[in-house]
């Protein structure tokens, strides 16, 4: 058999290891074969490269080609699917186009779109569709219906805390029930909305209500419009020939006199036999019904109360993107309308204040880019020209950076609507004072109680060394968690050594990083 070697050389090791390789891998890919043969090598071409075999043609799987069947040949399997894959990439390209030419990037510098953007979050901007309190409207709207097919009086009270939706929603409910009457067949109601707070003494509501109702008749000066409309009510033949009137008396909580009496009359019209009026009564107090209508409640005509519950972070943020979706650029970075969100939800679930704090956050961005753009002016006028390679770079940073609502344009916004002395003390520290703090919280995040100064002194030093800020002793460190506890911030406990003073939190946790957040060190610092 000739060497496929090379002259003066064998193919095989020797003696043992021979038998030690042949034992090993007489069963590994056929490399050397039992009868001690070795395997034949590649053909080599005349360059001296080896000639690889030709590979053979894999089999494709029916699952990745629809219309293929096991016994479809292989070049039909190929082009069917290459064909799909080609369709399956023009796509998504074609969708990605047609959003980016249906959405366009916003320009905060351009005055009409930023006017329109704040017209869109300004509080008297009534949105097409009421979110988020559909419950309470559907239970508005049935008693209203109800009351108009029966041809029956009623009274309802909307309560509920400020900007929890009430006056917009009832507003809502007079348009579907003016709709619902028109598609119906109906006789259409007399509509009367009255803001309490405009009238001049509490009694005038009851000469809106007659004047509504006889508009060109002058009333006796000596029955009092009370009295002309009890007496309207009362008689069958008068009222029988009136319409249904809806009143809306919005503020009704400044009816409220010594006597009760405007309240307690008001009320009292819906009870009278043939009266012909609908009342809805909106007002902040949950528990007027109970507090000022103790007469009303024993006559057994105690008005149907719908509560409006203080808004959630998930409604106040679906509102908010309801809203924003009417505007064809995107203004808000998301993680700044959950903070919005959240913070507004946990103080007073306010729809009126999110949409002021968003306005005031879109405020702060018209400040930055002023700012932002008198450097600019600057540098331009010290170096003359900007550098061409630098220009576009710099021009995407600012884009990227500055032409939207970010978190800590949010957080400011929020500092200035939720102003409490402890934010505003922390914010006034020095900047060692609030490292310090910002190492408190790290390691009360920890699950920890409470620390000493010798294990706050080790994180305080972490945080300025990985930024570059030179620490200051542990003595001086301990005496400035003295002047925090001082100022009710930190509790420092009593000991012989410093390192062993027990430190702890006095103020929350979240207050602090509320405070700090608009800093972007202190905020890399807390994330």
């Amino acid at each position: 058999m000739p060497s496929l070697v090379g002259h003066g050389t064998s193919a095989f090791p020797a003696g043992n290891d021979l038998k030690e390789i042949i034992a090993g891998k007489s069963d590994k890919h056929g490399e050397i074969r039992s009868n001690g043969e070795s395997t034949p090598q590649k053909r080599r071409s005349t360059s001296g490269s080896p000639i690889s075999p030709p590979s053979p043609m894999k089999w494709k799987s029916p699952r990745r080609c629809i219309n293929a069947s096991p016994t479809t040949p292989p070049n039909e399997i190929e082009k069917d699917s290459g064909d799909k894959l080609a369709r399956s990439r023009k796509t998504p390209v074609k969708k990605l186009a047609d959003s980016f030419l249906a959405k366009s990037n916003w320009n905060p510098r351009d005055t009409k779109q930023m006017s329109a953007v704040k017209e869109v979050l300004h509080v008297s901007t009534a949105p097409s569709t009421v979110v988020c309190r559909e419950d309470e409207q559907n239970r508005v709207l049935e008693f209203c219906k109800a009351c108009v097919e029966q041809e029956k009086a009623g009274s309802l009270y909307a309560c509920g805390c400020p900007g929890t939706g009430k006056s917009l929603s009832i507003e809502k409910v007079k348009q579907l029930l003016l709709d619902w009457a028109t598609e119906a067949g109906l006789q259409p109601l007399d509509v009367l909305s009255i803001t309490c707070t405009s009238l001049t003494n509490t009694s005038e509501i009851f000469s809106k209500i007659l004047g509504k109702h006889q508009p060109r008749k002058k009333v006796n000066g000596s029955i009092s419009p009370l009295q002309h409309l009890q007496k309207l009510y009362s008689q069958k033949q008068q009222s029988s020939g009136m319409k249904m009137m809806l009143i809306i008396a919005d503020e009704l909580d400044y009816l409220i006199t010594k006597d009760r009496a405007v309240l307690h009359d008001l009320f009292m019209l819906t009870t009278v036999p043939f009266s012909r009026c609908i009342l809805i009564g909106i007002a902040n107090a949950i528990d007027l019904a109970d507090r000022f209508l103790p007469k009303l409640q024993s006559l057994n005509c105690k008005p149907t109360v719908v509560t409006f519950r203080a808004y959630s972070k998930e409604q106040i943020l679906r509102i908010l993107q309801q809203r924003l979706m009417a505007l064809p650029y995107t203004v808000f970075q998301p993680q700044a309308l959950e903070l919005c969100a959240r913070k507004v939800a946990a103080a007073s679930g306010d729809m009126r204040k999110a949409l002021c704090v968003c306005r005031s956050a879109i405020e702060m961005l018209e400040v930055e880019l002023k700012e932002s753009t008198s450097i600019l002016n600057l540098s331009s006028v010290e170096k003359g020209v900007f550098d061409r390679r630098t220009a576009p770079t710099l021009e995407f940073v600012t884009k990227q950076e500055i032409d939207i609502v970010r978190v800590d344009h949010m957080v400011v916004a929020l500092s200035r609507t939720y102003r409490s002395p402890i934010v505003d003390t922390i914010q006034s520290l020095p900047q060692h004072q609030q490292i310090i703090l910002c190492s408190a919280v790290k390691l009360f995040r920890m699950r920890k109680k409470e620390t000493t100064v010798g294990e706050l002194n080790k994180s305080y030093v972490d945080i300025c060394k990985a930024s570059l800020i030179p620490p200051v002793g542990i003595l001086e460190l301990s005496s400035m968690c003295r002047v925090l506890s001082d100022q009710g911030l930190l509790k420092l406990g009593q000991s012989r050594e410093e390192k062993l003073k027990r430190v702890t939190l006095k103020v929350d946790e979240a207050d602090i990083t509320f405070a700090l957040q608009g800093v972007r060190f202190f905020r890399n610092c807390l994330q």
